[in-house]
């Protein structure tokens, strides 16, 4: 039997309705982190504590360096996933980048931005 070189186009669509879900969700979960660390829902009726205690302004602003961070990393997952798309464009999702063979379903349903396989990224160490 002849090993497949690439997921054919109905599998390929499966995968981009997979990624545009994750897509979806990121890009909210990124725009509430964003909304939280412009403050756009201060002093507002979701936010009922005294807007200028002291003690908390230091607690603050961990908060929002911390949401920050996960801010950019969201950001960077997005990325991830509309570079997937791409690959789906183009016909090479789901290509490991090093070995040239097909990423198994199970890793690409797992991390649907996955650019190696499990081989590829454990030889990596």
């Amino acid at each position: 039997m002849e090993e497949k070189t690439r997921y054919s186009d109905a599998e390929l669509e499966e995968f981009k309705q997979i990624i545009l879900d994750k897509l979806s969700s990121a890009q909210s979960y990124y725009d509430e982190l964003r909304a939280s660390m412009a403050n756009t829902y201060g002093n507002d009726t979701t936010d009922t504590s005294p807007s200028f205690k002291v003690l908390e302004e230091g607690a603050s602003t961990l908060s929002k360096e911390e949401i920050g961070q996960q801010a950019q990393r969201q950001m960077k997952f997005i990325q991830h996933l509309q570079a997937a798309l791409v690959r789906i464009e183009n016909k090479t999702y789901g290509i490991c980048r090093e070995t040239g063979k097909l990423i198994p379903k199970e890793r690409l349903k797992a991390v649907p931005h996955a650019t190696l396989s499990i081989e590829a990224k454990q030889g990596r160490k």
